[in-house]
C-alpha cells in the first residue's frame, strides 16, 4: 500500500505532470462574432468598454445631421441645374433608391451589430478589412477640406459683426478701381449699348463692360482679395505668405470640433441636438426667402425645367450616383 502511494506521488511530482496556468500572451487572434468577442478556442476575451449613446434620439439625430450638410445647399442645386434641371432628379432618386439607401442600412446594421469602429468591424470578414481602412482615409481627407470651409464660415461670421457689411461696398483697402456694388452691376446687366452716369461722369456700356472694363462685384473682391488673398500669389507654385486671420479661424474650427467629440458619443450626443436641427432651420429660412423674392416663380421654372437630352450623357449618371452616395452613406455612419 505504501509502495503504491509513493509511486502515485512520484508520478505527480514529475515536471510534465504538473498542471500549468494558461499562457494568455500566446492567445490566438481575437475574432468578433456579433456582439460577443471570443478567441479561436471559444474563450471569452474582455475588451475595453466602448461608449454608447445616451438614448435612441441621440443616435437618430446623429444620422440625420450626418445626411444633411453643405452639399444640400451648395453642391446639389448647382449640379441639378447643370445636368438637366428636373430631369436630373430621375437618375438621382434611382441611384438613391438602389444604391444610397441600401448602403446606409448596411453601414448602420454593421455598426450596431458589431459595436466596433470602421476598421475592426470588418473582423467578421477579414478579407474586406481594407474597406474599413479606405473609409477612414476618405473621412480624413473630408475633414481636411470641410474644416477649411468651416474656417471660411467663421471668418464671415466675425466680419458680419459690423454696421455695414464689408462685402456690400467698395470703400475697403482691398478693393480695386473695377469694383462695383450690386445695384450698379444690376444696372449694367440691364443696359447695353447705352450711356450710364456714374459719379457725375458718363460711361458707355457694351456687352456688360463699362468703357471696355468689366466690373467686379464687391462681394467677389471680398472673397478673392480679402478671404483667399489670391492676388498675392502668382500661381500654385507661389504659396505666398500666411493668412493669419484665416489661420486663426481654422484653429478655432479644430478647437470647436475637439470639444464636440472629446468625450466620445457622450458629448457628441448632446451636440447633435443643435447640429442636426439647425441646418433644417436654415434651409427653411432660405427656402422662404427664395420663394418670396421678385421673379421667384420664373426662376424656379428656369431652374427645374426638365432637359431630358441631358439624360443621355454619362456625366449625369456619374454625378447622381456620387451625390446619392455622399448624402446618405458617407462612409462614416
Amino acid at each position: 500500500m505504501e509502495k503504491d502511494t509513493a509511486t502515485k506521488y512520484s508520478k505527480v511530482s514529475r515536471e510534465e505532470d504538473i498542471p500549468r496556468m494558461p499562457n494568455y500572451d500566446a492567445r490566438p487572434p481575437v475574432v468578433t462574432t456579433g456582439c460577443e468577442v471570443v478567441d479561436s478556442k471559444g474563450g471569452q476575451v474582455k475588451l475595453n468598454d466602448r461608449g454608447t449613446w445616451s438614448g435612441q434620439l441621440d443616435f437618430v439625430l446623429a444620422l440625420i445631421g450626418f445626411s444633411v450638410g453643405l452639399g444640400n445647399v451648395w453642391r446639389f442645386p448647382y449640379l441639378c441645374y447643370k445636368n438637366g434641371g428636373g430631369a436630373f432628379l430621375i437618375p438621382y432618386f434611382t441611384c438613391l433608391l438602389f444604391g444610397g439607401i441600401p448602403l446606409v442600412i448596411m453601414e448602420v446594421a454593421m455598426g450596431q451589430y458589431t459595436s466596433q469602429g470602421g476598421i475592426t468591424c470588418w473582423a467578421i470578414c477579414p478579407i474586406f478589412k481594407g474597406i474599413g481602412v479606405a473609409s477612414i482615409v476618405i473621412i480624413q481627407f473630408l475633414n481636411y477640406y470641410y474644416n477649411i470651409i468651416l474656417a471660411w464660415a467663421i471668418f464671415y461670421m466675425f466680419k458680419s459683426f459690423t454696421r455695414v457689411l464689408p462685402w456690400s461696398h467698395c470703400d475697403n483697402s482691398w478693393n480695386t478701381p473695377n469694383c462695383a456694388n450690386f445695384s450698379l452691376i444690376a444696372d449694367v446687366r440691364k443696359e447695353n449699348g447705352t450711356l450710364i452716369e456714374i459719379d457725375g461722369q458718363n460711361y458707355t456700356i457694351i456687352d456688360g463692360k463699362v468703357n471696355g472694363t468689366k466690373l467686379v462685384p464687391a462681394v467677389i473682391e471680398f472673397w478673392e482679395r480679402k478671404v483667399l488673398k489670391i492676388h498675392l500669389s502668382e500661381g500654385f507654385d507661389d504659396l505666398g505668405g500666411m493668412n493669419w486671420e484665416m489661420v486663426g479661424c481654422l484653429f478655432l474650427a479644430w478647437v470647436i470640433i475637439y470639444f464636440c467629440i472629446w468625450k466620445g458619443v457622450k458629448s457628441t450626443g448632446k451636440v447633435v441636438y443643435f447640429t442636426a436641427t439647425f441646418p433644417y432651420v436654415l434651409l427653411t429660412i432660405l427656402m422662404i426667402r427664395a420663394v418670396t423674392l421678385e421673379g421667384a416663380k420664373d426662376g424656379l421654372i428656369f431652374y427645374l425645367k426638365p432637359n431630358t437630352t441631358k439624360l443621355a450623357e454619362s456625366e449625369v449618371s456619374i454625378y447622381s450616383s456620387i451625390l446619392s452616395g455622399l448624402s446618405f452613406c458617407d462612409v462614416g455612419v
